[in-house]
């Protein structure tokens, strides 16, 4: 049986679209002489459609558009994913068309994301489908993980599915395939989406797992993609060694990320601030990527604490990227703001009020560019200062989008290192090498009241991803005053997090989504 796999990008609620894509492709299928072609779960709506799925003139539509699909399918057997609305709520269905007739409904059984917790309803389970003479069973989602011991005569699993880019989920994907294609016995196939939804990426990476749960076929990472594969074939076995590595995974998924927030919503440009720090140099480096330099402009608001090699960093790197920029210092506008509240606060001595005002101004002048130009501001932050409440509501937490705040700030020099490994000399070797400072004050250093971020950073990911309780982490040999600085840092921030931008989910446990605090409570205290 030759089997086409279709690994394309939807976006949410653009059934017209999404359905016009499905039907190239199995018209393309249909020329490849396939007997069969698979597409990725919820295609015809896009995931994840929230409340959407709750509108019967939404599912109506997802309905008429499976019936466009099926007069496509005459001659071809067509296994697509779509919302179905049932007696007891709407599933998540592969929905089986054979010679232009819908034969198989079968919908998801378990529910385990939270983004799907309250909008879809548990289905049976998978279903045994005869194709072609011979017997599969047809899976959805995060079924296969959770359903085992098919029957005897069945070869092939056809699991289709809508899994989100997580760094290291891939590897844990890929071993889970081999593990059940090997206990079971059975050929596993594979079918993901890719492409950007919000604060969502689906990484693609369709595939084909043997019963010797060895790789046979192995789609694009962040790319549309189309291949067949011949069961009756010889296959040699792909090494997943061979995939990129783990920074550049996370680059592909921001640009991917980033390129269709701006494209799928009728955005083409962006702006940033560029203070000469590693996180906006990053952010300028991925959005010159996905968006193309001529759509990126920067602004470099020095303050009367920027040091001049922090300008000329910022100068060198949007030159360097091709990207247009203008130097606006706001050193004047600063002591204005602090003359006029003068009589409010007094003249006090300087602390974070003042430092704060210093964001907030350059947010004012990065929103008046997005108002006037159409630039939409590109957040600059990371995961490590969203951790920590280091960042200030309404200056650097404001922003359109964030490409980059599921990211630890050891990590941004991880990213850096490989955009300048692919692209020499992109990024100024100054601005890697310097210590990671706000310029909040003259002299200030991120290091003035933490350790460094190799040590925060590894005491953040076991708090956040592996939600190690803080005896855990200090019997690990980590400092006892330190975990609990940062712990008290993380807990009473959360209402910064409240009120962040959207934020591109990067990692396996991203704030606001896998990782929600209530914002009044009065745990660890």
């Amino acid at each position: 049986m030759k089997i086409a796999l279709a690994q394309l990008n939807y976006t949410i609620g653009d059934i017209d679209g999404n359905c016009a894509k499905i039907v190239d492709a199995i018209h393309k299928a249909k020329a490849q002489k396939a007997d069969l072609v698979l597409f990725a779960e919820q295609a015809v709506s896009g995931t994840p459609a929230f409340d959407l799925l709750r509108k019967t003139t939404f599912l109506e539509l997802c309905e008429e558009a499976l019936e466009r699909i099926a007069e496509a399918s005459k001659g071809i057997t067509t296994i697509v994913g779509a919302p179905v609305l049932t007696a007891e709520g709407t599933i998540s269905a592969a929905v089986v068309i054979e010679q232009g007739e819908i034969t198989h409904t079968v919908g998801k059984r378990h529910i385990t994301a939270r983004r799907e917790m309250g909008f879809l309803t548990s289905a049976e389970g998978f279903e045994y489908v005869k194709i072609c003479g011979q017997k599969c069973v047809v899976v959805v989602g995060d079924d296969i993980r959770r359903e085992s011991k098919f029957d005897c005569d069945v070869e092939l699993i056809l699991s289709i599915n809508a899994r989100k880019y997580s760094k290291g989920g891939m590897s844990y994907r890929h071993e889970t395939m081999r593990n059940i294609a090997f206990a079971e016995g059975k050929t596993i196939i594979f079918i993901n989406q890719v492409g950007g939804s919000t604060e969502i990426v689906y990484d693609g990476t369709s595939g084909v797992m043997s019963k010797q749960g060895e790789t046979h076929l192995l789609m694009k990472s962040f790319e549309e993609d189309f291949q067949i594969y011949d069961t009756k074939a010889e296959y040699a076995p792909i090494r997943v060694s061979d995939m990129r590595s783990r920074t550049a995974m996370v680059y592909a998924a921001a640009c991917c990320g980033l390129r269709d927030f701006f494209h799928k919503n009728g955005y083409q440009k962006a702006c940033v601030g560029l203070s000469g720090g590693i996180d906006s140099a990053v952010v300028a480096c991925i959005a010159a990527e996905a968006l193309g330099k001529e759509n990126v402009h920067a602004l470099l608001m020095p303050s009367p604490f920027s040091p001049d090699m922090s300008v000329e960093d910022a100068k060198a790197l949007a030159e360097n990227l091709g990207i247009s920029y203008n130097v606006i210092p706001i050193s004047e506008i600063y002591n204005s703001c602090i003359n006029t509240l003068k009589p409010v606060i007094g003249g006090t001595e300087f602390d974070f009020t003042e430092e704060n005002i210093q964001a907030r101004i350059r947010t004012v002048l990065l929103m008046a560019l997005q108002n006037k130009t159409g630039y939409m501001l590109l957040n600059s932050s990371n995961k490590s200062e969203n951790a920590l409440g280091l960042c200030t509501l309404y200056g650097d937490t404001a922003g359109a989008f964030s490409p980059t705040g599921d990211i630890y700030k050891s990590e941004m020099y991880d990213v850096a290192r490989y955009i300048n490994r692919t692209h020499p000399d992109l990024i100024p070797e100054s601005i890697l090498t310097k210590e990671p400072s706000s310029e909040l004050h003259i002299g200030q250093k991120d290091s003035d009241t933490l350790p460094s971020y190799e040590v925060v950073d590894a005491i953040l990911y076991r708090m956040i991803e592996e939600s190690q309780h803080r005896e855990e982490i200090i019997n690990a040999g980590f400092d006892s005053g330190v975990v609990e600085k940062i712990h008290a840092m993380i807990m009473r921030n959360e209402k910064k997090r409240y009120q962040f931008p959207p934020v591109l989910r990067l990692s396996a446990c991203a704030f606001g989504h896998e990782r929600l605090m209530p914002l009044t409570n009065k745990y660890g205290d």
